[in-house]
């Protein structure tokens, strides 16, 4: 299934897509799913169930689409997780993942503006795969992971990379709101035989600036569940972002940061296309 969260008129929703409509799963699924969250936890089978006997109830252009778990418990983001990109970025492979992270406010959904800040120029995209978590985690180990990811979604990890560079710690330049694309739906994980064997491509306005090989992740999908459940409990709907490849701007020797009007893209095959486009703080 594609899993979207929603806003129609005044009300918000989720539910999955289906012959170019939405069969909305937050009107039919009761407590178990009340939210998406809940779906992800304990009602994916009925929700399931559920498309397949039901027509679409919304249009897809009827709605405005939000970040399809529109505010996680977390969102952890892994640094420099491609050594081609820490190549370009003058860092060695680190020995342990490079962990940050992000707050619920820095989200967009499908279509809407990524927000370059007013104290900044220096606004760099980052097209990453992201992992949603279905099933709590807590000192698990890598061989148990993937029974703990409900689905996969593009991620842009857009960067102010000035604020990035105050210190060590990555938390400044990556917490801006309105900088963190996500979308546009969902697409759990039994639709995907191997989230290590995808192509993702980032464009601004319709160039290839990136492609990469999630096979080339230096820690992979289950090492970083088994880290991160090391230090904290993940929760369905919590949002592991797990790095970007090579071709960033920072990484050029003219770096061509975002700009407001710029046109944004994360594809990743087998999971769908984010498209944002870029605006200037008022």
């Amino acid at each position: 299934m594609k899993l979207v969260s929603f806003v129609q008129g005044q009300r918000q929703g989720y539910g999955a897509v289906k012959d170019g409509g939405i069969v909305d799963l937050s009107a039919r699924l009761g407590p178990d799913g009340a939210t998406i969250k809940d779906c992800l936890a304990h009602a994916l089978g009925l929700a399931a169930a559920e498309v397949a006997r039901t027509s679409a109830d919304l249009a897809l252009d009827e709605v405005t689409l939000l970040p399809p778990v529109p505010v996680p418990d977390k969102i952890l983001c892994i640094g420099v997780n491609y050594a081609d990109h820490a190549a370009e970025m003058g860092r060695a492979p680190p020995p342990y993942p490079t962990v940050f992270t992000r707050f619920a406010d820095t989200l967009v959904g499908h279509g809407g503006a990524l927000v370059r800040p007013g104290n900044s120029k220096d606004f760099d995209y980052e097209g990453e795969l992201a992992v949603v978590i279905g099933r709590t985690a807590r000192h698990v180990r890598a061989a148990d992971a993937m029974a703990h990811v409900a689905g996969y979604a593009c991620f842009q990890d857009a960067s102010v990379r000035d604020f990035q560079r105050h210190t060590s710690q990555f938390i400044p330049g990556k917490n801006f709101p309105g900088t963190g694309g996500f979308g546009p739906w969902l697409v759990t994980a039994d639709e995907v035989a191997d989230p290590h064997a995808l192509t993702l491509v980032t464009r601004v306005g319709g160039v290839e600036r990136q492609r990469g090989r999630t096979a080339d992740m230096i820690f992979k999908i289950p090492a970083l569940i088994a880290y991160l459940s090391s230090f904290t409990t993940l929760r369905p709907g919590d949002v592991i972002a797990t790095g970007t490849p090579a071709g960033v701007a920072a990484g050029r020797t003219l770096p061509p940061w975002l700009i407001p009007g710029d046109s944004v893209e994360v594809e990743i095959e087998q999971i769908g296309l984010l498209r944002n486009h870029v605006s200037q703080e008022g």
